[in-house]
């Protein structure tokens, strides 16, 4: 879909603890399964709300967003030692073929969801690597988030990442939110 990224000029917004409501960080942690030594990335990772929860649990993660300016705003809140910060396009990753043991996406999944960005997730995916995501859907009744004109439902994203290659493992549709666990 793609329809937009977030507006940096609301960037306070993505540090609510609000949020995990919708992805509590044990949720996301689990469904990730990392290990010590494993090497994540934070696809659409803003001002890093997601990505500091997931840092103590693995060995490096590289946060990508595609704009500077949220990456701008995580450096003012402190970046862990063992992220990264990369600023690409998840349709154009800077990582080597099998490069990660996880990729995870929390509610910007509905802004790269293209047959390219996926297929490119699947490129930096070790075998057996994860992919975790967590969006709005479509079914929901738009309470937060995108306008749900601009969500996949759970059965559109899950055929989006069958269509790149990644076999869906787990998935669960929640009244605003879906979460499905892939792997390669």
């Amino acid at each position: 879909m793609g329809f937009h990224t977030f507006d940096p000029d609301r960037a306070e917004k993505l540090e609510d603890e609000s949020r995990y409501r919708y992805v509590s960080r044990e949720e996301l942690v689990g469904n990730l399964d990392p290990a010590d030594d494993d090497v994540v990335a934070d696809l659409g990772s803003g001002t890093g709300f997601y990505t500091d929860d997931v840092a103590p649990f693995v060995g490096r993660l590289h946060a990508v967003d595609v704009q500077e300016a949220m990456h701008d705003q995580y450096r003012e809140k402190g970046v862990p030692d063992n992220v990264s910060l990369v600023t690409a396009d998840v349709a154009d990753l800077p990582f080597d073929d099998g490069e990660l043991d996880a990729a995870f996406s929390t509610m910007t999944f509905h802004e790269f969801a293209g047959a390219a960005a996926l297929e490119e997730v699947a490129r930096i995916l070790d075998g057996g690597g994860r992919f975790v995501v967590a969006d709005w859907t479509a079914t929901g009744a738009g309470e937060s988030g995108p306008p749900v004109e601009e969500r996949y439902d759970l059965d559109g994203a899950r055929e989006r990442v069958t269509d790149a290659g990644l076999t869906v493992e787990y998935a669960t549709e929640r009244p605003e939110t879906y979460l499905f666990v892939a792997s390669r």
